[in-house]
């Protein structure tokens, strides 16, 4: 059974084989992700590894966890499976142009 980990304090720079073959040291690695911003097409600087097996995941995360990858400190632990999170009911916050009144009626 595969063991997908966290990895938070990604670099922009570092690159999915570049966390492909740090991760490799503790064992055989399944996929390595990072996680791309859609907008800005940059990295959001953290990322998931799946590991072949328990023990490989756990030897990665004492392996890794606060060591340094292209000049900063990750932070490797068990990824939480995702939550549902409730729609977002409201995307106008208080700006631009109102209809049906208001204090710009001049537009």
């Amino acid at each position: 059974m595969a063991k997908k980990l966290y990895v938070g304090g990604l670099s922009y720079n570092t690159t999915e084989d570049t966390l492909k073959n740090t991760f490799s040291q503790a064992g055989t690695v399944e996929t390595a992700n990072i996680i791309i911003d859609k907008f800005s097409n940059r990295s959001k600087g953290f990322g998931f590894v799946e590991m072949s097996t328990d023990e490989e995941a756990k030897k990665a995360v004492e392996m890794l966890n606060g060591k340094e990858l292209d000049g900063r400190t990750l932070t490797v632990n068990e990824a939480r499976p995702m939550t549902e999170k409730p729609p977002r009911q409201d995307f106008n916050r208080g700006g631009g142009r109102r209809f049906g009144g208001g204090h710009r009626d001049n537009w």
